[in-house]
């Protein structure tokens, strides 16, 4: 019985011990705006390849596609019924061009601790993918981070800039 285990131990070892397969060098992502991924299969245009249909609807001002923040109230998180619309139309386009991407910035004002901000833009930023993913975009069209109040769009501690500064930004492929 012995023989048998020193045998099964035999193989395995040489099994393991066979000749390593070369493997291609993973694709490294260059996040500065109008960048593409270097090395990376892309699923479709990147930001830099926008179709021109693509880019006037996302750039259109007349278009709900070129609005691309949500506002909340003081310490809430739930997308609130004007903003549904806007919502539904990005999940609209995402739904007809598969190769988009879009990334969902959840931010806050600067109230509260650090860990609370960073809690609470995860969460904004989580309300609007499931709505995107329920309205048909995929998962991986959609990610979704939090940078807290990292990122003010306007200074100062007056509730108009802190009004301002509680959102979730969407952006597409090539603008992040």
């Amino acid at each position: 019985m012995r023989v048998f285990w020193i045998a099964v131990l035999c193989a395995l070892l040489a099994a393991c011990a066979g000749t390593p397969t070369e493997q291609s060098p993973a694709g490294v992502e260059d996040r500065k705006p109008g960048a593409e991924a270097r090395g990376v299969e892309a699923g479709g245009p990147s930001g830099a390849e926008l179709t021109a249909a693509q880019r006037a609807a996302l750039t259109d001002p007349a278009s709900p596609l070129s609005k691309r923040s949500i506002f909340y109230d003081f310490d809430k998180y739930d997308v609130k019924p004007e903003y549904r619309p806007l919502v539904e139309a990005h999940a609209k386009f995402l739904r007809e061009n598969a190769g988009m991407k879009m990334l969902i910035q959840g931010n806050t004002d600067d109230r509260g601790s650090r860990e609370y901000n960073i809690a609470l833009g995860q969460r904004r930023s989580d309300g609007v993918k499931r709505m995107l993913l329920l309205l048909g975009a995929r998962e991986d069209q959609v990610e979704s981070v939090s940078l807290g109040e990292e990122k003010p769009r306007a200074p100062g501690s007056t509730e108009e800039a802190w009004a301002q500064n509680r959102r979730s930004d969407m952006l597409y492929q090539g603008e992040y």
